[in-house]
């Protein structure tokens, strides 16, 4: 088994290493043993791959979603950008047509 380091939560790994310090067993044990848990079973590992899945979207999807979003980021801001300059004519023309009249 390869071994890795894994960042936990402050209070994930506060209450781990006391639930390790109360059965007399070492962290990496019950951290082993919770993932195994966890993925006894085949739904729960889709349920985990779907959490992911849109908590850190696969690179490609992540791309797309930004892609995306910054094109709804654009259009939006040309959306308001439109909408202030109309408004910028019509207060023109209303002091036109206020100039204008005798």
């Amino acid at each position: 088994m390869e071994s890795f380091s894994v960042s936990l939560p402050s209070n994930w790994e506060e209450f781990l290493k006391g639930l390790a310090d109360e059965h007399d067993v070492d962290v990496d044990k019950v951290i082993s043993g919770l993932c195994e848990w966890a993925f006894s079973s085949s739904e729960y590992k889709v349920q985990f791959e779907v959490w992911l899945d849109k908590a850190y979207p696969p690179k490609g999807q992540a791309e797309d979603r930004a892609s995306a979003e910054g094109e709804e980021a654009s259009e939006a801001e040309e959306e308001n950008e439109d909408e202030a300059e109309e408004e910028v004519h019509e207060n023109r023309d209303y002091s036109e047509d206020r100039d204008l009249k005798p």
